[in-house]
């Protein structure tokens, strides 16, 4: 199999890293490696497979040198950066698959999920945007309805892993649940003591805007002149691009939860025919890289739905609790897991990169 010369842009990042780790793990044929990060990196290494390879300071000098011989370059280090740095890359005919916010509602980027709209990805348009973690899993999962029934209208509440806010927010919920444990831990009860002790003092420096420990947030980015945050509005205008309906009416509720690493998500639906639950079931049982948890009478308790540690650290999305909605007609509720940091992340782009390879798109 021919092999391929890749960069990875924010390679010392969390997804940075998962990027690193799909690529072994999928046997993507890199030939070169090319490393790339912040002036704070330089002098590091990064393995991969079996080798080290130093890190490459992110500069304009230095896309200029290795950009001719990069076929194609994952970016995961942030809008502003890929604002900058992705056109460099693809003047010199470099593929960016990139996983920030920078590009994606852009009209000349496509923003794809393999398993939804892969046909998005030309040879000529070379910044395809990787889309928010959150919106992915919820179309993988919608998608084949939608192509049965016709979706009409989606209502979703998010439930966010730490991750998703990156490593320093991840280490905010281990240092605020380790208080608490320890406050806890000296009392005599729990059940006459008050929320006091469930709340840690606030520290310098914080990630989240209140304590994410034993609490949820419904807050994920900043606020807009609508009332709905700047996450929620990333779920209901990339929902219409990738699934190509852009009359689909969306609304969404984002929540931090104490969870390190998955995200899940309720979500309603209504059609534009009825699609009962079971025909629902057998749809997802057949969707690419969608798995059905769905048996609320089954005494083996793993098997009635998924759960955030179920979707940790794997490639594929869960769904489960799937119900016809007593409150309306043409209505589905169900419950979609999956790893915010794989396919919400790197995995969906090197899923991109592999149907690229796959079109024969790359030099």
């Amino acid at each position: 199999m021919k092999g391929y010369r890749i960069a990875v842009v924010g390679v010392t990042g969390a997804v940075g890293q998962e990027m690193l780790n799909m690529l072994a793990g999928r046997k993507f044929p890199v030939e070169d490696l090319y490393p790339f990060a912040s002036a704070r990196s330089v002098g590091k290494t990064v393995s991969f497979n079996g080798a080290e390879h130093p890190v490459i300071e992110l500069n304009a000098a230095n896309v200029d040198r290795y950009a001719p011989n990069i076929d194609a370059a994952l970016f995961s280090a942030g809008a502003s950066v890929s604002r900058e740095y992705a056109p460099l890359f693809a003047r010199h005919g470099v593929f960016v698959i990139d996983n920030s916010s920078a590009w994606r509602m852009d009209d000349a980027c496509p923003l794809v999920v393999p398993e939804v709209n892969a046909h998005a990805l030309t040879a000529d348009r070379k910044i395809i945007a990787n889309p928010n973690c959150s919106t992915i899993q919820m179309v993988v999962v919608l998608n084949p309805l939608h192509r049965a029934a016709g979706i009409r209208r989606i209502v979703v509440s998010t439930y966010q892993s730490v991750s998703g806010a990156g490593g320093r927010a991840m280490l905010e919920l281990r240092e605020e649940t380790g208080r608490v444990l320890q406050r806890l831990a000296a009392l005599p009860s729990l059940i006459t003591d008050s929320n006091d002790s469930f709340t840690v003092a606030a520290a310098p420096g914080k990630v989240f805007p209140r304590q994410i420990a034993f609490n949820l947030i419904p807050q994920i980015d900043v606020f807009t002149e609508n009332g709905y945050t700047k996450e929620e509005m990333k779920m209901v205008n990339e929902t219409r691009k990738i699934m190509e309906i852009p009359g689909v009416r969306v609304s969404a509720q984002c929540v931090r939860a104490p969870v390190f690493r998955a995200h899940s998500e309720s979500v309603w639906i209504e059609t534009e025919r009825a699609l009962s639950a079971a025909e629902a079931r057998r749809l997802l049982s057949h969707a690419e890289n969608v798995v059905v948890v769905d048996d609320p009478e089954n005494t083996d308790a793993v098997k009635r739905y998924p759960t955030p540690l179920d979707g940790s650290n794997r490639q594929v999305t869960f769904v489960g609790r799937i119900r016809e909605d007593i409150s309306c007609n043409n209505g589905l509720v169900m419950w979609i897991v999956s790893d915010n940091l794989l396919k919400g992340a790197a995995l969906n782009a090197v899923q991109i990169l592999e149907v690229l390879a796959h079109k024969e798109m790359l030099a």
